[in-house]
């Protein structure tokens, strides 16, 4: 069992379009900046990390993570920074490689890259990619980054780029090794690559009940085992939205979404969603919407059934909820739902959720 007093808490943006004060959706530029203000005060009241994630969609700002990580480590002092997920099969891992190395730089070592195949394929087409190549693009390109993450001369040859030679790559870290994480949304051949290169398993859980993720968290466990590398201790990040009641969380956070798992049911041809599914996710699903006490005892309990060792909440995933709400919700997150989940998981046991 993870030790309760080193598990780490973070927030998760996909720089999702808020609300004004006028109730009118924002451009995708004031989103970002929200975003940066949120980062803000999440550094400054203790919240240890925070991830951006790439997206190619007019429904969210950020496409380029590391370049939105920058700007945030040039006015935090503490908070680790990473990509949620960064979509190395559209992209090149050498310049993924010097911009995370980049932003590690600039934020004084704080940097970390969580890589995955992305939720959506946008950026396939977008960057020229065929999405027939989808399973070699990743397999190739995450063995590449994983060889560059040694920061010594790289000969690397494949189908999917040019090949390389005896090739340095800069700037260096000054660890000397970049913090790098497979985002992981339930493949257990994703799963076992991951250990495979002993990376950190992210664990994606954005809906049903999460204790289905136990048997990926002892695969990985003893897939490093097997394979004599590195087991980190294992991170997990789901929706979630704090308010001052359990009624007013949910009457904020629902409408928006709705829409967005509507919009997305609808590519992917899922039914509409209904408000009773909604209400079951949050009393037993992968939803922690409520109050301080409801989130936090949902988050102990979860904690404690998959003995994870981090915790990322997405803030941002209720879609059009106004930019103040969002920062109370990050604000009430991190004052008062991580010291809550801290004492939960000191105690012997992890009440049942608050109805």
């Amino acid at each position: 069992m993870t030790d309760a007093s080193t598990i780490t808490f973070g927030i998760d943006s996909f720089g999702d379009l808020p609300r004004d004060d006028r109730g009118e959706i924002v451009s995708h530029a004031r989103a970002i900046r929200a975003v940066v203000d949120e980062a803000v005060l999440a550094d400054e009241i203790g919240i240890d990390a925070i991830t951006v994630g790439e997206h190619h969609r007019p429904d969210y700002a950020i496409s380029s993570p590391d370049t939105v990580l920058a700007g945030i480590a040039t006015v935090t002092k503490r908070i680790q920074l990473g990509s949620g997920v960064t979509v190395l099969s559209s992209d090149d891992p050498v310049r993924v490689f010097q911009r995370f190395a980049t932003v590690d730089a600039l934020s004084n070592g704080r940097a970390e890259v969580i890589l995955g195949r992305g939720s959506f394929t946008e950026s396939f087409p977008l960057f020229g990619y065929d999405l027939d190549d989808y399973e070699l693009l990743f397999e190739e390109k995450i063995e590449l980054f994983h060889r560059l993450l040694d920061e010594t001369p790289v000969t690397w040859e494949g189908t999917t780029r040019a090949a390389l030679r005896d090739a340095d790559v800069y700037p260096k870290t000054e660890s000397g090794r970049l913090k790098t994480w497979v985002g992981v949304g339930g493949s257990p051949e994703s799963v076992l690559r991951t250990a495979h290169y002993g990376f950190g398993l992210m664990l994606a859980i954005i809906g049903g009940p999460p204790d289905r993720f136990v048997p990926y968290v002892d695969l990985y466990r003893k897939a490093t085992e097997q394979l004599g590398t590195t087991a980190h201790p294992v991170g997990m990040h789901s929706p979630g939205f704090v308010a001052a009641t359990d009624d007013e969380a949910k009457a904020l956070f629902y409408p928006g979404y709705r829409v967005i798992r509507d919009g997305i049911g609808a590519e992917r041809g899922w039914p509409p969603l209904r408000r009773n599914d909604f209400d079951a996710d949050v009393a037993s699903g992968s939803l922690y919407v409520g109050s301080v006490e409801t989130v936090a005892t949902k988050i102990a309990r979860t904690i404690r059934t998959l003995d994870v060792g981090r915790f990322d909440m997405v803030y941002s995933a209720a879609g059009a909820v106004s930019a103040s709400a969002r920062l109370r919700s990050v604000e009430l997150y991190g004052t008062q739902v991580i010291p809550r989940v801290r004492e939960l998981l000191a105690e012997r046991r992890v009440p049942e959720a608050v109805r």
